[in-house]
């Protein structure tokens, strides 16, 4: 066997072996998808983190509506003392879609006191930086994401990753719920990639720490 052709034959099966990963890390990220879409917090927290999502103005959009009032019940049944709203705006001059959830809290009868916010953040991974350090400056130890259920696995994979001590509670009722099987396959998809693509960049930085230390 030539030179070429062991090369070759090398690069083929370097291919397929990446190929495989590829498809194993999807798979699992599929499974963790679907698995914290079904799961729901099991013990009380000091707060619960509303991931933003879009507004209408000054109104929530349907789906920030859904992910209000769940945090509101969670607030209300007792699983949580406060409530911490994130999500900043696209647009200058609008509200922020964390103020939009408090004023909504608001209007719902919640007391301001419990009531916090942070409205810089433009994704799931700045809502979470961001409310971290709310969560730091207000004596709250342990949280509940809340958002929509295929959105779960990501956002708790994200917010373990940053030190919180976080458990997941998925919206019960949601577009995604309703919809129809080919767009739930679809948000399923979407959100398995997505979280395929964040432990891949989160592993290689890892690595790629690990060898810098060593060497």
């Amino acid at each position: 066997m030539t030179a070429l052709k062991r090369l070759l034959r090398s690069l083929k099966l370097g291919f397929q072996i990446g190929l495989l990963l590829v498809l194993l890390s999807l798979l699992f990220s599929a499974g963790q998808v679907y698995y914290y879409s079904q799961s729901t917090a099991t013990a009380p927290a000091d707060a619960a983190i509303v991931l933003g999502a879009a507004t209408w103005d000054k109104r929530p959009s349907p789906v920030f509506r859904e992910r209000l009032n769940h945090a509101i019940e969670l607030y209300r049944q007792r699983h949580v003392a406060k409530l911490i709203f994130t999500g900043g705006t696209p647009k200058p001059g609008f509200m922020t879609e964390a103020e939009v959830g408090r004023r909504y809290a608001l209007q719902q009868g919640v007391p301001a006191e419990v009531l916090f916010y942070e409205n810089t953040s433009r994704d799931t991974y700045q809502n979470l930086v961001n409310a971290k350090q709310v969560a730091a400056d207000n004596d709250i130890d342990t949280v509940i994401l809340v958002s929509d259920p295929y959105h779960m696995a990501r956002a708790l994979a994200m917010a373990r990753d940053l030190g919180l001590q976080a458990q997941a509670s998925p919206t019960p009722t949601s577009r995604y719920n309703s919809a129809e099987w080919q767009a739930r396959a679809r948000f399923v998809a979407q959100e398995s990639y997505a979280l395929s693509v964040y432990y891949w960049v989160e592993n290689s930085q890892a690595l790629w720490r690990w060898l810098k230390n060593v060497f």
